[in-house]
């Protein structure tokens, strides 16, 4: 009987030895887990996703990563700026495990070593630009971080992914001084803008002045020159109805009758012209025969000769 006893017991010890041996030894890797495994403390080989078994008592998996990206805060530190200013500036960096094996070998705690680097950098960074284009510059200072980020974890076989900067706190003092630069800054914007919008109305009206006064001196010079051609048109029309009324009492005087029609034609105009002597005041030399027409159609022939010359 205890004989049995011992048997029963020393069964069930030995059942338990081998559950714990088979949990020890039997691994489960989760998607996106790396799992390091030592063979008698030294590095044997880099489990995966999946069901693995190790060598008991031998085998063991020291070190447990996770492939997926990782957020770490960075606190808010305490920057200079280039021009002796201090801001207060957090972050977030995103990095990722690309080699379990330099992960768990190149340094003690690569999220602590990175985060460290990272807020020594971002002083550096900092370091190098005036307050003013701190918030311009985030892109920059982002990439310029990753960079540095990048080159020192690579033997951690770490992958710095991104860097963002989330706040820029100034003190109070300067934030107040900004905002009356700013102030001042629009103050002077609108004063400039009203007086180029001044000086282009002005310039508009100089302009339209000018162009009126070309227009009316354009036109000026068009009206004289239109009424210096209607009156040598007109010049020329009546020289050349005088030329043809010539040519006509010339033609006229060469036939049968012509010199008695000019000497009625000359008697007519001396009647005339002997009624207007004493308008004119002219002194003239009466023939004491009036009725000896040669002398009349002499006289008023000289008439219409001084009144032609006139």
């Amino acid at each position: 009987m205890i004989a049995e006893n011992f048997a029963f017991w020393v069964s069930i010890a030995a059942a338990v030895v081998v559950v714990l041996v088979i949990f020890k030894t039997a691994v489960v890797v989760p998607q996106q887990s790396a799992f390091v495994v030592e063979s008698l403390g030294k590095y044997s080989r880099t489990l995966r996703a999946g069901f693995h078994i190790l060598i008991p008592f031998i085998e063991t998996s020291a070190y447990k990563h996770s492939l997926k990206e990782l957020a770490y805060d960075i606190p808010e530190q305490i920057c200079i700026t280039n021009d002796n200013v201090q801001v207060g500036v957090d972050g977030v960096l995103y990095i990722q495990v690309m080699d379990p094996e330099r992960a768990s070998y190149g340094i003690t705690d690569f999220a602590f070593a990175i985060s460290q680097l990272a807020q020594t950098t971002l002083r550096s960074e900092i370091g190098k630009i005036a307050l003013d284009r701190t918030f311009e510059e985030r892109s920059s200072i982002n990439a310029n971080v990753v960079a540095e980020l990048d080159k020192a974890s690579d033997p951690w076989g770490v992958k710095v992914l991104r860097y963002e900067i989330k706040n820029i706190n100034p003190p109070q003092d300067v934030l107040s001084a900004m905002e009356k630069q700013m102030r001042a800054e629009r103050e002077k914007r609108a004063v400039i803008l009203t007086s180029e919008g001044v000086r282009d109305a002005k310039i508009n009206e100089a302009e339209g002045e000018k162009q009126h006064v070309i227009k009316q001196s354009e036109a000026a010079k068009q009206q004289q020159i239109n009424e210096a051609e209607g009156e040598a048109e007109a010049i020329l029309s009546v020289a050349k109805a005088t030329a043809g009324g010539l040519h006509l009492v010339a033609n006229a005087l060469m036939n049968e009758g012509g010199e008695a029609a000019m000497k009625l034609r000359i008697a007519e105009a001396y009647v005339q012209q002997f009624g207007n002597l004493a308008k004119e005041g002219n002194t003239l030399v009466v023939p004491a025969n009036l009725s000896d027409m040669t002398s009349m159609i002499a006289l008023a022939s000289n008439i219409i000769g001084k009144k032609d010359a006139s």
